[in-house]
């Protein structure tokens, strides 16, 4: 039975909420650079700036990580409030393709908070819109309380984010660039007109008991069990027509291919130009994969009691999907565990019934090989990959003492010259033992992910700005004393006032990075490779003959992928961006690659966040997929990729950061997105003729 909902509901669904509107308003220009333009109001950071009759110029350079300009609001600040997006017209002038980015500040923006970024890819010589969406100022007290969530429903931003009313300036940049770039911009517009805000009385709740959004309707939602009962039947129809590519082996092999050394186990080997997998029976193997296969994201409750519609939660039967899961990093539950709700479980249990784990367990499978993929990814339910019915990835988590005068958003690097890290790597990678070591299913080891590298010297000056007790400071001044013999001679070098060797000891002030960047980046050299040769031995010594993943780059600079190179068997990346086909290792390294994440989202399914790479709707999901899995087919580097993740994220976030983003393969009711589906078969079931012919 459909849930009973209230005229402004109804209103929404229909779309008269998008198109409610604040009369009188259309687009005005906020910056448009002919005539006298005012060149003061421009700062540059590694570029220069030239202006033309209509445009205004910049040229970015490479010896900074973000190459661009800042335009300064002429009278201190705007108020857009009353408008709901604001657009650059923008042009690539140079000889190849930017990725060009936009920052949008409040008082205090510091890249994270108080600001909104979009970016966008333009190839030579065209022009394109970036435009960002302001969305309405929710300061009104009878609005909504919304929290917890990256993203928020349209027209409800969250309380706090970027203000409209309070526009100080305008960041144009290139993130990290390897080369010189150039880019025109012809103005800066503001314009559209601002939903209006409804109720909290009409609004609340606001997610129904499947954990689906209330106020819109969109093609695949689930309104009944019926509904969730007749989709699994179709289901099962359909993947009993679709059982998988005929020319793959039982891992996922090329079957038809030629046949290499089989050694059991999986390994890498360069055939024709282009870096392999080859599987246990020796036939050569990409890596089509997807991460969080069945993983059961919880989302927050507390304080939320009347968001959910006939919560499941409050019902014996799903009192199971109830606890709390989990540690808050950031957000509003920030250093909480709140107690949460697991609707993807929920939805599980009413589709499969009582034995709905091992169902949806083999049911992951069949899917898998189905949609033309041959690796359970990162993050996955062991109980799932245990089965071993598809080539998975083994996730290592190495618990140890951290770099306490280090930074970095998901946590500090860790003390690799604490004796006690080795252990605790031996430790992590013994737990495999008579599981994934030894199993010729497990492709290989991820060990850590999304470090914080930092740039070239981050480690060395945490390493000093940590206390006298820790492992690293003290190698890192045994190195200093080797080198320099006296503190004096440090001084000189360092442009600093140490009296002793123990007054640097017990210091945690920064040095002047530049005078000290040659013993900083030595230091960091030396972190890094301690860091890797320590890992690959452990991982070596439990399972010698499988594959070391490395530690999955996020952001990373030359001298740690470097360091990558010398130990790893692979290198790996989480590469959120629009391509990989032109991806190449710094220095020109040649070394297997695979891709540990990627993923694009919209916001037409009822989800409230696009992930890290927005696209307009799921026929263009489907196209990038498309793009980016060929790109990496023909690039002679990557040995596979992988989607993050399975399902999506919780609508009203997930409780380790909020993310609640439209990533998954099959949404919260367990339904796949049919347009992503299509794609991936048509990449996956010919994938080794691709890379074999390009």
């Amino acid at each position: 039975m459909r849930n009973k909902i209230s005229s402004w509901q109804t209103l929404a669904l229909i779309g008269f909420f998008s198109l409610t509107t604040v009369q009188g308003w259309s687009e005005e220009v906020l910056f448009d650079f002919t005539g006298n333009f005012e060149l003061s109001l421009i700062s540059t950071s590694d570029s220069k700036i030239s202006k033309t009759d209509s445009t205004l110029r910049i040229d970015t350079f490479h010896s900074q990580d973000w190459p661009g300009i800042t335009l300064k609001a002429p009278k201190g600040k705007w108020d857009l409030s009353r408008l709901a997006w604001i657009a650059a017209d923008v042009k690539n002038a140079g000889p190849g393709k930017i990725s060009l980015f936009w920052r949008v500040d409040n008082p205090g923006a510091d890249g994270i908070k108080n600001c909104a970024t979009e970016s966008i890819d333009i190839l030579p010589g065209k022009t394109a819109r970036l435009q960002i969406e302001l969305g309405p100022c929710t300061k009104n007290p009878n609005a909504p309380k919304l929290f917890g969530m990256r993203g928020y429903p349209e027209g409800l931003n969250r309380q706090g984010s970027i203000d409209p009313a309070n526009i100080t300036q305008f960041l144009f940049f290139v993130c990290k660039p390897k080369a010189d770039y150039s880019f025109e911009i012809s103005k800066i517009t503001s314009g559209g007109s601002v939903p209006s805000l409804p109720s909290a009385s009409d609004f609340f709740p606001l997610i129904d008991t499947f954990g689906q959004y209330i106020h819109k309707d969109w093609p695949g939602k689930i309104h009944s069990m019926d509904e969730l009962l007749k989709r699994k039947d179709e289901e099962s129809i359909e993947l009993q027509k679709n059982k998988g590519p005929a020319d793959w082996n039982k891992y996922g092999g090329w079957n038809k291919g030629p046949s290499l050394r089989a050694t059991g186990f999986f390994r890498t080997e360069k055939v024709n130009g282009k870096w392999w997998l080859v599987d246990p029976e020796g036939k050569l193997f990409f890596s089509h994969g997807i991460d969080c296969v069945r993983m059961l994201d919880y989302t927050p409750i507390d304080e939320r009691d009347n968001w959910f519609q006939d919560f499941p939660g409050a019902k014996p039967e799903f009192s199971e999907f109830t606890a709390k899961r989990g540690y808050a990093l950031h957000g509003y539950y920030a250093g909480k565990s709140p107690n949460a709700f697991s609707f993807g479980a929920a939805n599980l249990k009413r589709k499969y019934g009582d034995d709905w784990r091992n169902i949806s367990a083999e049911i992951a499978h069949r899917r898998l090989r189905s949609w033309g993929m041959n690796t359970i990814g990162n993050w996955s339910d062991p109980s799932v990959s245990q089965l071993k019915k598809t080539p998975y990835v083994c996730t290592v988590h190495i618990s140890s003492r951290k770099l306490e005068g280090g930074e970095g958003y998901w946590g500090k690097f860790h003390d690799v010259f604490d004796p006690k890290f080795a252990e605790e790597v031996r430790k992590s990678m013994a737990r495999e033992e008579n599981r994934s070591a030894g199993d010729p299913w497990c492709l290989g080891f991820f060990v850590d992910n999304e470090l914080s590298w930092g740039d070239d010297t981050s480690l060395a000056v945490g390493t000093l700005c940590s206390p006298a007790g820790q492992p690293a400071k003290k190698i890192f001044l045994e190195d200093l004393k080797s080198k320099y013999q006296t503190i004096e001679a440090l001084n000189s070098s360092w442009g600093t006032k140490h009296d002793s060797w123990d007054g640097l000891l017990q210091s945690r002030d920064k040095p002047d990075k530049k005078k000290a960047r040659t013993d900083l980046i030595a230091f960091y050299r030396k972190t890094a490779g301690t860091y890797f040769k320590t890992v690959r031995d452990a991982v070596k010594a439990v399972a010698p003959n499988q594959i070391y993943l490395g530690c999955r780059f996020a952001w990373a600079n030359d001298e740690a992928v470097a360091a990558g190179v010398k130990y790893c068997d692979v290198v790996s990346y989480n590469f959120y961006r629009k391509s990989v086909a032109d991806f190449k290792l710094p220095g020109s390294a040649d070394m297997p690659v695979i891709i540990g994440e990627f993923h694009f989202g919209a916001l037409d399914r009822g989800m409230f966040h696009t992930g890290l790479v927005k696209v307009k709707d799921q026929a263009a999901r489907a196209s990038l997929y498309r793009d980016y899995v060929n790109g990496a087919l023909r690039n002679p580097a990557f040995v596979g990729c992988h989607w993050f993740q399975y399902r999506d994220e919780p609508t009203t976030g997930r409780v380790l950061d909020e993310e609640n983003y439209q990533i998954g393969f099959i949404d919260v009711a367990d339904s796949p997105y049919p347009e992503t589906i299509e794609a991936c078969r048509e990449v996956g079931f010919g994938m080794y003729k691709t890379r074999m012919e390009n």
